[in-house]
């Protein structure tokens, strides 16, 4: 099996789900409210450290992923559902670094320890969020916004077991043999 250190990976969190315009309507019932529902938020985007992997191979042939997009409101106040969210499973070890800014977004020393390296859009509000004592009807509502895209560079961090020092010519390479 190849071994492979570094990987550049595309990350894309879901959009958020939009807001919906909704009034009720019922029989007998026919200047209903409004009852427009909120958007769901968009998935996350996640690394998750696992000590069963010691490579990252699996990040060189896929280099695009993008967790779930918020579904819409509907009416009767229903809220959409969120985005699931994607978590991408790195040895221990792993720094993630964003390519554009060389800043360090996450990295994970421990078995089982995830961190959010992109976040997902924020939800849009429904019309019944824009009632109001004046405004009875409103026919206004909000759209979900986009989520995080990230180009990131999945680094493995190793560490020896072991060191050797010692004077030239002294045998170290006959003693690893």
């Amino acid at each position: 099996m190849k071994f492979v250190d570094e990987a550049v990976v595309k990350v894309q969190a879901g959009d958020g789900g939009s807001g919906v315009v909704s009034f009720w309507r019922e029989k007998f019932i026919t200047k209903g409210g409004p009852d427009g529902g909120d958007g769901g938020d968009g998935g996350d985007v996640y690394i998750q450290a696992d000590e069963n992997l010691n490579t990252l191979i699996d990040y060189r042939f896929q280099r695009f992923y993008e967790a779930e997009r918020g579904e819409n409101g509907r009416g009767g106040n229903c809220t959409g559902k969120r985005g699931k969210d994607i978590v991408l499973r790195v040895p221990v070890g792993t720094r993630a670094v964003d390519i554009h800014t060389n800043e360090i977004v996450a990295e994970v020393a421990e078995h089982g320890k995830k961190v959010m390296v992109a976040k997902g859009g924020w939800h849009g509000l429904g019309n019944t969020r824009f009632k109001s004592s004046v405004n009875r009807a409103p026919r206004q509502r909000t759209l979900g916004t986009k989520g995080e895209i990230r180009e990131i560079r999945l680094e493995l961090l190793l560490l020896a077991d072991v060191g050797m020092l010692g004077l030239p010519n002294a045998g170290k390479s006959t003693f690893i043999r």
